[in-house]
This record gives structure tokens, C-alpha cells and sequence, in this order.
């Protein structure tokens, strides 16, 4: 595999939007405490789950590609299983296709598969492979 991940702090340090696939309103599910987590660090959270109009105050949208294209994605941070992970590549591929930006895919601990990071290293899509969001964005702040 040849997949080269971008640095993390980069990502962070320069991204102002999150879109988060499979965010939950409950309040005990890791991406609903992660998406909370990145809006009290001022940015930008858009939650993706086609169970829910509205996730911590923001709207809910059902996929990626309900997002309005004029809303400027930096990071898709995906909260699904593993099995899955794979067919969010290939819809990040075709969102990117759609609206011409340029997000890093941030898999968060054991969400990556061989077969997501294979899709994404062939589609050119910066890939973040099982980190969890708040453990790198502490380090990388403690850092500094």
C-alpha cells in the first residue's frame, strides 16, 4: 500500500469544517462527544446521518451529497464500522467529482479497511487512517 497520510496537524491546524458521517444525538456515542468536542474548538460541524434532522443544534443532512455544494468541506471524519468505510470512500469520491473540493478523509480508531484505503489511495484523497479526532487535535495542541 503506498498510501502516504497527511500530517495530521496540518489537517487540523488548517481545516475550519468538519462533515461527520454517522454522527449520533445521543450524547454518549463517541461522535456525537467528538462533534461537540470540535465545535467548542471553533469549528465548523456538519453532522451526516439519514436518521436525524438535527444533531447538537446543527442540521442534519442524510448523505454527504445533500450538503450544499457551496459549503467548503476540510475534513469527512466517519464514524461508521468498518465494513462500511469503503462504500463512504467511494461516495466522498463522487462528491468530490461533484463539487470540486479537496477534503482529507480522517478514519477514526478502527474504522479504516484495507479496501476504503485502497479506494482512496487510487482516487488521490488524502486519507487519515484509525486516529481519533480529539486524541490528535490534544497532542497537537499540547505541541504547540
Amino acid at each position: 500500500m503506498n498510501l502516504i497520510p497527511p500530517d495530521t496537524a496540518d489537517v487540523l491546524t488548517s481545516a475550519k469544517t468538519v462533515a461527520v458521517i454517522g454522527c449520533s444525538p445521543n450524547m454518549y456515542r463517541t461522535s456525537n462527544y467528538a462533534a461537540k468536542f470540535l465545535m467548542e474548538r471553533g469549528y465548523t460541524v456538519i453532522p451526516v446521518n439519514p436518521g436525524h434532522k438535527e444533531i447538537l443544534g446543527k442540521k442534519c443532512y442524510p448523505a454527504l451529497n445533500e450538503i450544499p455544494k457551496d459549503i467548503q468541506v476540510d475534513i469527512i471524519n466517519i464514524f461508521r464500522s468498518n465494513e462500511h468505510t469503503a462504500g463512504v470512500v467511494e461516495e466522498v469520491e463522487e462528491w468530490i467529482k461533484t463539487t470540486g473540493q479537496a477534503p482529507v478523509i480522517w478514519t477514526q480508531l478502527d474504522v479504516s479497511s484495507k479496501e476504503a484505503e485502497s479506494l482512496a489511495e487510487a482516487a488521490r484523497i488524502p486519507y487519515v487512517k484509525n486516529r481519533c479526532i480529539m486524541v490528535e487535535w490534544e497532542r497537537i495542541k499540547n505541541w504547540s
